[in-house]
């Protein structure tokens, strides 16, 4: 069987494990360490703080001999939901036709992921070491990876660079915004809805700090630098989930929302909220003033740092050797983990197979010639290495 068949074969089983966020990741884990055993590889698992329910983990190989000069190749194991979404076929299961497969986390990214792990034969052969990084919840603010990133930089020898294998078509990319998420929840005082002075609409509070989220958005774009390589150039701020109230006629009690803020190196997330933030307080100390019970409070739930160009002209120049490609290297709108393995000291580039338009879609779906070309990369890896 060839490395291409191969990774094609692992691609229908890693498909068919529902790793969406919300879900559990462990079966899919436990199948790629006793993939990994049958090679003779080792792996370490990270999970999850036992608080959050132990259901999650992180998991880390070398393949080949410990010793400093390797590749770290990363991927995460999650993948966004399929809810309301209109799949023509079962997107747990791998589908092809007309020269593409299609399925959830195809491209995004459990392509790369099965891409690493049929070469895995061959890496463990070679003098320097790849080694493979596999995390959970990047989907939903790369919760994840930063406890494995941690550990990695304790326990491997100094490896050369990262390679993430987001969906790029296989083009190199040396940045990516960062992502700040939040949540508001905002508890008033219910009422019958004629009664408007015997009680607080907490809905009516959330819209108007949805509101100031809005103008704020616009405010980012207005003051955004044009040339500064990414599309859209804006940090970008979104609410992503609002719920709120029980009935027409009853003044809500409770009213919530998620927002998330995306910049540029050149932004800083918490300059940006710090306005907003202070008016969360302000409004929490007069709603209190009314009903002691009330008041509004905001949570982060994740931030990513964003991944820069800085110190990555090596890295840069060893993955174009290996893609053949001559373009400038590109920067991206997307959150992802390579800004978390720059911080933690690894010289990191994003370079997968499959596209970023094609994420998060229903038919998620990545060409066969994409893998094609994913399986030349993992080739020429393994030579630059043995």
């Amino acid at each position: 069987m060839t490395d291409l068949a191969t990774a094609r074969q692992i691609l229908d089983t890693l498909i068919g494990f529902d790793t969406t966020s919300r879900n559990s990741n462990l079966a899919l884990i436990a199948w790629v360490e006793e993939y990994l055993a049958q090679h003779g590889v080792a792996s370490q698992r990270v999970p999850n703080a036992p608080d959050e329910g132990a259901r999650k983990a992180n998991l880390f190989a070398t393949c080949g001999p410990s010793v400093p000069g390797g590749v770290i190749l990363s991927g995460h194991t999650d993948v966004v939901p399929v809810d309301g979404q209109d799949w023509s076929s079962d997107p747990w299961a791998v589908r092809e036709a007309g020269g593409k497969l299609f399925g959830r986390g195809v491209a995004d990214m459990k392509g790369f992921i099965a891409l690493a792990l049929a070469f895995v034969p061959r890496f463990a052969g070679g003098k320097l070491p790849v080694h493979l990084a596999l995390s959970y919840d990047e989907e939903v603010g790369c919760q994840g990876a930063p406890s494995m990133i941690a550990r990695m930089a304790d326990t491997i020898p100094a490896p050369r660079l990262a390679i993430v294998g987001e969906p790029s078509l296989m083009g190199i990319i040396t940045g990516h915004k960062g992502i700040a998420v939040h949540e508001v929840t905002v508890r008033g005082h219910a009422a019958h809805s004629s009664l408007v002075d015997h009680g607080i609409s907490a809905n009516a509070v959330a819209v108007e700090l949805m509101h100031d989220l809005l103008a704020l958005a616009e405010e980012l774009r207005a003051r955004a630098d044009p040339a500064n390589g990414f599309v859209p150039p804006q940090a970008t701020l979104t609410i992503g989930v609002m719920e709120g109230g029980t009935a027409s006629n009853i003044l809500a009690g409770q009213a919530r929302f998620q927002f998330d803020l995306r910049c540029p190196p050149e932004e800083n997330a918490d300059a940006i909220l710090a306005p907003f933030k202070e008016k969360c307080v302000a409004l929490d100390a007069q709603l209190k003033r009314k009903f002691s019970d009330a008041g509004v409070w905001i949570e982060q739930h994740a931030s990513t740092p964003p991944m820069t160009p800085q110190g990555s002209e090596d890295a840069v120049a060893f993955v174009r050797a290996l893609t053949g490609e001559n373009t400038p290297p590109g920067q991206v709108a997307f959150a992802a983990e390579g800004g978390l393995f720059q911080a933690g000291g690894f010289p990191t580039v994003i370079c997968g197979p499959g596209s970023i338009e094609q994420a998060h879609q229903p038919d998620e779906w990545i060409a066969l010639e994409q893998l094609e070309k994913g399986a030349a990369f993992m080739q020429r890896l393994a030579e630059r290495l043995g």
